[in-house]
């Protein structure tokens, strides 16, 4: 399939890349995006369903939301297979809701062809991209510690297994790697995006690498995962990004408005590791992976000190 770039509003081709560390907010090593509502489409630009429409979709949402809730209650006595049927079925019901249409290609399951746990990985646009993950399979996800501080979704999504990471306490991270890495050694699947944070779809951010050491300590692969947003007629859209100050409730109205919006969910093969695999390497290649996939130019290589230089071993 050829990806076609998404560019943002009003003709432009560039898309503003992250200021210098030193000088944006916050700790330099925190992850940041430069994305803003300017790389949204402009208000009344794409078509609306009706009003009733929009508020029976929602409604719809919060049904399946709430089927959700009672499910998560119910997991601790179902089986591990009816667990992964009912959350997939619930997933793709809640997504239908919203008027998100999904798209799978590539492998059937994140775990296809293995014999154990796999670290997933994947461009991060919105909200729904975990929905649409857990569409394909069940799968723990690693979280931002404030999305555990929502009302009634913080408490929901611990349910289900997430592992929360504080993104403003570095010391926090290595007892997240080892939960996640424990998870990954016991056969599990485990969820990152890498770039820490949202962004619009015409870039990505550079990959964090500390999440690639839960792979490397559990000697598991790493399957990517690109995700894509479209209307109906492909062309690659904004609409339902997830970006600056938005709420969930807006974008939530914002992608209910619309007559369909298309998630293309696509399970690319794996990337092996093994002893002599660096971290650094593995989230280059990742990135490279995914920004084929997407069409999304590929962040620039980092400048790796000289005592720490590898030959990068990137698949052709």
């Amino acid at each position: 399939m050829t990806n076609t770039l998404l560019t943002i509003p009003g003709g432009a081709t560039d898309h503003p890349r992250p200021p210098s560390a030193l000088r944006r907010e916050g700790h330099s090593w925190a992850p940041f995006s430069p994305c803003t509502p300017d790389c949204l489409p402009a208000e009344g630009s794409l078509p609306r369903v009706s009003r009733a429409r929009v508020a029976a979709r929602v409604t719809g949402t919060v049904f399946w939301f709430v089927c959700s809730a009672g499910l998560a209650l119910l997991l601790p006595v179902l089986s591990t297979g009816q667990r992964a049927w009912a959350q997939r079925r619930v997933f793709t019901a809640m997504t239908g809701a919203m008027g998100v249409r999904l798209v799978h290609s590539g492998a059937a399951r994140f775990d296809a062809g293995l014999d154990g746990g796999v670290l997933v990985v994947a461009n991060h646009l919105s909200w729904i991209d975990v929905l649409g993950l857990s569409t394909v399979q069940p799968l723990r996800i690693i979280a931002k510690t404030e999305i555990r501080e929502w009302p009634v979704i913080g408490g929901l999504i611990a349910r289900f297994g997430t592992l929360f990471v504080d993104r403003s306490e570095l010391r926090s991270l290595p007892t997240v790697v080892a939960g996640a890495s424990a998870a990954l050694a016991d056969g599990g699947v485990v969820g990152l995006f890498p770039e820490g944070t949202t962004w619009c779809g015409a870039a990505f951010g550079v990959f964090r690498r500390a999440g690639f050491q839960a792979a490397l300590d559990a000697g598991v692969p790493v399957r990517p995962v690109a995700l894509r947003m479209r209307l109906p007629d492909g062309t690659p859209t904004s609409v339902g990004s997830f970006i600056g100050d938005d709420t969930l409730c807006a974008s939530l109205v914002r992608v209910a408005r619309l007559p369909e919006l298309v998630l293309e969910v696509e399970v690319l093969p794996v990337l092996e590791t093994g002893p002599e695999t660096d971290r650094r390497e593995l989230a280059r290649r990742a990135e490279l992976v995914l920004a084929e996939a997407t069409g999304a130019p590929a962040p620039p290589a980092p400048v790796v000190p000289r005592r720490h230089r590898r030959r990068l071993r990137v698949a052709a």
